[in-house]
């Protein structure tokens, strides 16, 4: 079972699975949705649909009810808690709050709830849990203050929760993967959306601190995000396969051309040379 299949990794995921013969359970935030239809189109009669807004208890708990109809008294091998939302990349002191909230609740809390509902299945097959964290959720990067603590939360659940599940037989990994590209980044529209809200939201001293030129500089560094991003999402792909199967698991994955680089330099150097690098 997989949350956030309507594009990106989740989307891609879903696919592959499917092609390589396992039950899907593909969670989407609109069963109705393109994402939703192209899977629906493109893969084998195993692959289930799923509406589910992961911020919903009801959803959750519908799709909980759902997926134990289907396995019957069979255990659920796998849960991947990929959905997640990135929010407007800017300093941490010009997001709103709103922005903070969006992302605790989307890539926290409803990644805490999945698993939490998910887990009597998991028991009963001494199963998988895979938490989609990103290399932004293990070291501190500029401009991804929201992003970043909520995915380091997600990250430390998954530590703590590999722990305590251990004598159930349960595993659980984390995947921090380096810049893909996903389609997390949204539309242009959302940019919109986010730019004004955190635009008019700022304190007039702060917007003084900051400069016009650099506040505009902000949707710049939005438009070329995908440019910085590797458009091929095997190695994500290979990773969560390996979590979900390997006999011996990682408790982390990095995949992704030099995602372990930073994350060793961080836990290797004096801060004050990370913060430099």
């Amino acid at each position: 079972m997989l949350s956030g299949s309507d594009t990106g990794i989740g989307h891609a995921l879903a696919k592959y699975l499917d092609s390589l013969g396992f039950v899907v359970f593909a969670g989407v935030l609109d069963k109705d949705g393109p994402g939703a239809e192209e899977l629906r189109r493109s893969c084998s009669h195993r692959l289930c649909v799923l509406q589910l807004d992961v911020t919903s208890t009801t959803q959750v708990q519908e799709a909980f009810l759902t997926v134990s109809e289907k396995l019957q008294n069979a255990g659920l091998w796998g849960v991947v808690n990929n959905a997640g939302i990135l929010g407007f990349p800017a300093d941490g002191e010009l997001l709103p709050m709103s922005t903070y909230r969006h992302c605790m609740e989307v890539n926290f809390f409803g990644a805490v709830q999945v698993s939490k509902t998910f887990l009597p299945l998991l028991r009963k097959s001494q199963g998988r849990l895979v938490n989609m964290s990103s290399m932004a959720g293990g070291i501190p990067l500029p401009r991804y203050a929201a992003y970043g603590a909520s995915k380091a939360a997600l990250s430390m659940f998954s530590g703590v929760m590999r722990q305590e599940l251990s004598k159930w037989g349960i595993k659980v990994m984390a995947i921090h993967p380096s810049g893909f590209r996903t389609g997390i980044e949204g539309t242009a529209e959302q940019w919109d959306q986010q730019e004004k809200e955190l635009l008019e939201n700022l304190p007039a001293d702060t917007r003084q601190a900051y400069g016009e030129e650099y506040l505009l500089g902000l949707r710049n560094y939005l438009l070329h995000l995908p440019s910085l991003c590797a458009p091929d999402l095997s190695p994500v792909l290979g990773s969560v396969l390996h979590a979900l199967l390997a006999r011996s698991p990682q408790g982390l994955y990095t995949p992704g051309r030099g995602a372990y680089i930073p994350l060793c330099i961080f836990c290797c150097f004096p801060l004050w040379f990370y913060d430099f690098f």
